[in-house]
Protein backbone atom coordinates (compact mmCIF):
# COMPACT_ATOMS: atom_id res chain seq x y z
CA UNK A 1 0.00 0.00 0.00
CA UNK A 2 1.34 3.54 -0.97
CA UNK A 3 1.57 6.07 2.02
CA UNK A 4 1.29 9.57 2.14
CA UNK A 5 5.64 9.69 3.11
CA UNK A 6 5.83 7.31 -0.19
CA UNK A 7 4.68 9.93 -2.14
CA UNK A 8 6.49 12.76 -0.99
CA UNK A 9 9.59 10.50 -1.39
CA UNK A 10 8.59 9.99 -4.97
CA UNK A 11 7.87 13.74 -5.47
CA UNK A 12 11.55 14.60 -5.08
CA UNK A 13 12.33 13.37 -8.58
CA UNK A 14 10.57 16.21 -9.72
CA UNK A 15 12.37 18.23 -7.32
CA UNK A 16 12.99 21.24 -10.56
CA UNK A 17 9.29 21.80 -10.54
CA UNK A 18 9.31 23.56 -6.47
CA UNK A 19 8.29 26.96 -6.38
CA UNK A 20 6.59 26.57 -9.93
CA UNK A 21 2.83 26.03 -11.37
CA UNK A 22 2.49 22.09 -11.64
CA UNK A 23 -0.97 21.07 -13.53
CA UNK A 24 -1.79 17.35 -13.11
CA UNK A 25 -3.37 14.61 -14.84
CA UNK A 26 -3.62 11.47 -13.01
CA UNK A 27 -4.96 7.87 -13.05
CA UNK A 28 -5.64 6.45 -9.67
CA UNK A 29 -6.10 3.47 -10.75
CA UNK A 30 -2.72 3.21 -11.89
CA UNK A 31 -0.79 4.38 -8.83
CA UNK A 32 -2.57 1.67 -6.89
CA UNK A 33 -3.70 0.68 -3.34
CA UNK A 34 -3.26 4.34 -1.62
CA UNK A 35 -3.71 4.30 2.39
CA UNK A 36 -6.25 7.35 2.66
CA UNK A 37 -7.37 6.74 -1.27
CA UNK A 38 -6.58 9.95 -3.75
CA UNK A 39 -7.00 12.01 -0.75
CA UNK A 40 -3.66 11.47 0.43
CA UNK A 41 -2.37 11.59 -2.71
CA UNK A 42 -3.68 14.85 -2.88
CA UNK A 43 -2.61 16.40 0.03
CA UNK A 44 0.84 14.79 -1.04
CA UNK A 45 1.04 16.81 -3.77
CA UNK A 46 -0.68 20.34 -2.18
CA UNK A 47 2.23 19.88 -0.05
CA UNK A 48 5.03 19.33 -2.25
CA UNK A 49 4.11 21.58 -4.87
CA UNK A 50 3.06 24.56 -2.80
CA UNK A 51 6.27 25.05 -0.85
CA UNK A 52 8.22 28.28 -1.59
CA UNK A 53 5.44 29.69 -3.14
CA UNK A 54 4.41 27.80 -6.15
CA UNK A 55 0.91 26.68 -7.26
CA UNK A 56 -0.80 23.62 -7.53
CA UNK A 57 -3.34 23.10 -10.54
CA UNK A 58 -6.07 19.97 -10.66
CA UNK A 59 -8.07 19.96 -13.69
CA UNK A 60 -11.70 19.90 -12.78
CA UNK A 61 -12.95 20.24 -16.71
CA UNK A 62 -16.72 20.10 -17.25
CA UNK A 63 -17.13 20.14 -21.26
CA UNK A 64 -19.41 17.36 -20.74
CA UNK A 65 -21.99 19.34 -19.58
CA UNK A 66 -23.63 22.73 -20.60
CA UNK A 67 -23.70 23.71 -16.86
CA UNK A 68 -21.32 24.53 -14.79
CA UNK A 69 -22.20 24.81 -10.94
CA UNK A 70 -19.76 25.91 -8.57
CA UNK A 71 -21.76 24.73 -6.26
CA UNK A 72 -21.19 21.02 -6.73
CA UNK A 73 -17.93 19.29 -7.23
CA UNK A 74 -18.15 17.84 -10.28
CA UNK A 75 -16.08 17.00 -12.72
CA UNK A 76 -15.74 14.71 -15.89
CA UNK A 77 -11.85 13.81 -15.79
CA UNK A 78 -11.76 12.01 -12.71
CA UNK A 79 -11.66 11.00 -8.98
CA UNK A 80 -8.93 13.42 -7.97
CA UNK A 81 -10.56 16.16 -10.09
CA UNK A 82 -13.80 15.64 -8.22
CA UNK A 83 -11.72 15.51 -4.76
CA UNK A 84 -10.08 19.29 -5.34
CA UNK A 85 -13.52 20.84 -6.39
CA UNK A 86 -14.39 19.62 -3.32
CA UNK A 87 -11.87 21.46 -0.86
CA UNK A 88 -12.03 24.52 1.08
CA UNK A 89 -8.66 25.22 0.47
CA UNK A 90 -9.48 25.14 -3.47
CA UNK A 91 -9.63 28.45 -5.50
CA UNK A 92 -11.75 27.55 -8.71
CA UNK A 93 -11.48 29.24 -11.84
CA UNK A 94 -14.32 29.97 -13.85
CA UNK A 95 -14.10 29.13 -17.08
CA UNK A 96 -17.46 27.41 -18.64
CA UNK A 97 -15.62 23.90 -20.05
CA UNK A 98 -11.81 23.66 -19.18
CA UNK A 99 -11.97 24.75 -15.17
CA UNK A 100 -9.30 24.08 -12.97
CA UNK A 101 -8.67 24.03 -9.03
CA UNK A 102 -5.38 26.06 -7.56
CA UNK A 103 -4.08 25.15 -4.39
CA UNK A 104 -1.53 27.45 -2.76
CA UNK A 105 -0.98 31.32 -1.91
CA UNK A 106 -4.69 32.46 -2.04
CA UNK A 107 -3.76 35.58 -3.53
CA UNK A 108 -1.27 34.37 -6.29
CA UNK A 109 -3.81 31.73 -6.82
CA UNK A 110 -6.89 34.25 -7.54
CA UNK A 111 -4.81 36.33 -9.92
CA UNK A 112 -3.75 33.65 -11.56
CA UNK A 113 -7.31 31.99 -12.74
CA UNK A 114 -9.20 35.59 -13.34
CA UNK A 115 -8.85 35.52 -16.91
CA UNK A 116 -10.48 32.26 -17.27
CA UNK A 117 -13.89 34.15 -16.75
CA UNK A 118 -13.21 36.26 -19.87
CA UNK A 119 -11.96 34.12 -22.45
CA UNK A 120 -14.17 32.79 -25.27
CA UNK A 121 -11.72 29.28 -26.18
CA UNK A 122 -12.06 25.80 -24.61
CA UNK A 123 -7.94 26.12 -23.70
CA UNK A 124 -7.66 29.69 -23.86
CA UNK A 125 -3.42 31.18 -24.38
CA UNK A 126 -4.59 34.09 -22.11
CA UNK A 127 -5.82 31.21 -19.63
CA UNK A 128 -4.86 29.35 -17.01
CA UNK A 129 -3.16 26.91 -19.31
CA UNK A 130 -1.51 29.76 -21.25
CA UNK A 131 -0.14 31.15 -18.32
CA UNK A 132 1.93 27.76 -17.54
CA UNK A 133 3.49 28.58 -20.25
CA UNK A 134 3.87 32.06 -19.31
CA UNK A 135 5.21 31.43 -15.85
CA UNK A 136 7.81 28.32 -17.18
CA UNK A 137 5.41 25.81 -15.28
CA UNK A 138 5.07 21.83 -15.62
CA UNK A 139 2.65 19.49 -16.77
CA UNK A 140 2.88 16.24 -14.08
CA UNK A 141 1.41 12.78 -15.46
CA UNK A 142 0.89 10.24 -13.28
CA UNK A 143 0.31 7.21 -15.12
CA UNK A 144 -1.47 8.84 -17.70
CA UNK A 145 -0.03 9.52 -21.45
CA UNK A 146 0.16 12.62 -23.56
CA UNK A 147 -3.59 12.19 -25.33
CA UNK A 148 -4.51 13.79 -21.38
CA UNK A 149 -2.08 16.06 -21.85
CA UNK A 150 -4.37 19.38 -21.87
CA UNK A 151 -1.67 21.63 -21.99
CA UNK A 152 -0.91 20.55 -25.58
CA UNK A 153 -4.51 21.77 -26.89
CA UNK A 154 -3.47 25.29 -25.34
CA UNK A 155 -0.04 24.91 -27.26
CA UNK A 156 -2.10 24.21 -30.82
CA UNK A 157 -4.24 27.71 -29.78
CA UNK A 158 -1.04 29.58 -29.42
CA UNK A 159 0.16 28.34 -32.93
CA UNK A 160 -2.66 28.43 -34.23
CA UNK A 161 -2.68 25.48 -35.75
CA UNK A 162 -5.53 24.94 -38.61
CA UNK A 163 -8.83 23.45 -38.16
CA UNK A 164 -8.42 23.31 -34.69
CA UNK A 165 -11.35 25.99 -33.53
CA UNK A 166 -14.93 25.60 -34.79
CA UNK A 167 -16.11 28.99 -36.12
CA UNK A 168 -19.08 29.20 -34.42
CA UNK A 169 -19.92 29.69 -30.22
CA UNK A 170 -21.41 27.53 -28.24
CA UNK A 171 -23.26 28.61 -25.06
CA UNK A 172 -22.29 27.71 -21.71
CA UNK A 173 -23.84 28.73 -18.07
CA UNK A 174 -22.11 29.13 -15.44
CA UNK A 175 -23.70 29.00 -12.20
CA UNK A 176 -21.67 30.80 -9.10
CA UNK A 177 -21.84 29.83 -5.50
CA UNK A 178 -24.42 32.22 -4.81
CA UNK A 179 -26.61 30.72 -7.13
CA UNK A 180 -26.15 33.62 -9.35
CA UNK A 181 -26.19 32.71 -13.47
CA UNK A 182 -23.85 33.90 -16.23
CA UNK A 183 -24.53 32.23 -19.81
CA UNK A 184 -21.16 31.74 -21.89
CA UNK A 185 -20.32 31.73 -25.76
CA UNK A 186 -17.15 30.62 -26.47
CA UNK A 187 -15.80 28.72 -29.76
CA UNK A 188 -15.49 24.94 -29.13
CA UNK A 189 -12.87 22.35 -30.46
CA UNK A 190 -13.57 21.38 -34.37
CA UNK A 191 -13.58 17.24 -34.30
CA UNK A 192 -14.47 17.35 -37.70
CA UNK A 193 -11.01 15.49 -38.53
CA UNK A 194 -11.15 13.41 -35.25
CA UNK A 195 -10.53 13.97 -31.42
CA UNK A 196 -6.85 15.29 -32.19
CA UNK A 197 -5.69 14.32 -28.27
CA UNK A 198 -5.72 10.98 -29.34
CA UNK A 199 -2.78 11.48 -31.12
CA UNK A 200 -0.83 13.78 -28.49
CA UNK A 201 1.46 11.01 -27.67
CA UNK A 202 3.11 11.23 -31.11
CA UNK A 203 4.98 13.89 -29.63
CA UNK A 204 6.40 12.33 -26.74
CA UNK A 205 9.31 10.96 -29.01
CA UNK A 206 10.43 14.08 -30.14
CA UNK A 207 9.77 15.69 -26.50
CA UNK A 208 12.39 13.32 -24.94
CA UNK A 209 14.99 14.12 -27.93
CA UNK A 210 14.44 17.35 -26.98
CA UNK A 211 15.08 16.63 -22.78
CA UNK A 212 11.41 18.06 -22.01
CA UNK A 213 10.22 14.79 -19.89
CA UNK A 214 11.59 13.93 -16.29
CA UNK A 215 10.50 10.45 -15.17
CA UNK A 216 9.88 8.87 -12.33
CA UNK A 217 6.79 6.67 -10.43
CA UNK A 218 4.29 7.48 -8.01
CA UNK A 219 3.53 4.00 -6.56
CA UNK A 220 2.99 1.63 -9.72
CA UNK A 221 2.36 4.89 -12.03
CA UNK A 222 4.90 6.00 -14.34
CA UNK A 223 5.39 9.54 -14.57
CA UNK A 224 6.07 11.74 -16.78
CA UNK A 225 7.27 16.12 -15.60
CA UNK A 226 6.83 17.59 -19.15
CA UNK A 227 8.40 21.22 -19.32
CA UNK A 228 5.73 23.28 -20.36
CA UNK A 229 8.12 26.06 -22.39
CA UNK A 230 10.13 23.06 -24.33
CA UNK A 231 7.15 21.45 -25.19
CA UNK A 232 5.64 24.47 -26.87
CA UNK A 233 8.84 25.28 -28.40
CA UNK A 234 9.38 21.61 -30.05
CA UNK A 235 5.76 21.77 -31.21
CA UNK A 236 5.92 24.98 -32.71
CA UNK A 237 9.54 23.84 -34.77
CA UNK A 238 7.96 20.44 -35.71
CA UNK A 239 4.91 22.41 -37.05
CA UNK A 240 6.83 25.20 -38.66
CA UNK A 241 9.06 22.53 -40.71
CA UNK A 242 5.80 20.62 -41.37
CA UNK A 243 4.81 24.37 -43.10
CA UNK A 244 1.64 23.65 -40.74
CA UNK A 245 0.32 20.64 -42.58
CA UNK A 246 -2.01 18.39 -40.37
CA UNK A 247 -0.46 16.29 -37.91
CA UNK A 248 -2.78 14.39 -36.04
CA UNK A 249 -5.25 12.66 -38.24
CA UNK A 250 -3.24 9.45 -37.49
CA UNK A 251 -0.49 7.20 -35.51
CA UNK A 252 1.74 7.51 -37.68
CA UNK A 253 4.91 8.82 -35.75
CA UNK A 254 6.35 12.71 -36.75
CA UNK A 255 9.05 12.14 -38.97
CA UNK A 256 12.51 12.73 -37.37
CA UNK A 257 13.26 15.27 -40.17
CA UNK A 258 10.62 17.68 -38.37
CA UNK A 259 12.37 17.95 -34.84
CA UNK A 260 15.86 16.74 -35.47
CA UNK A 261 16.26 19.33 -38.18
CA UNK A 262 16.73 22.90 -39.05
CA UNK A 263 13.82 25.14 -38.89
CA UNK A 264 12.63 24.94 -43.23
CA UNK A 265 12.08 28.69 -44.34
CA UNK A 266 10.88 29.46 -47.79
Amino acid sequence: MVTKDDIIKELESFSVAKGKTVTVHTSLKAVGEIDGGGETLLDALIEYFTQDGGLLCIPTHTWNSDVYDLRKAESCTGVLSCLAASRKDAVRSLHPTHSVAIFGDRKKAEDFVKDDAFVNTPISPIGCYGKLYAEAGYVLLIGVGHNKNTYLHCVEEMLDVPGRLTDYKVEKTVILPDGTKTVRSIYWLDETICDVSCYFPKFEKPFRFFNCITDGHIGHAPTQLCDARKMKSVIERIYQNNQYKELLHDDKPVDEALYKNEVICD
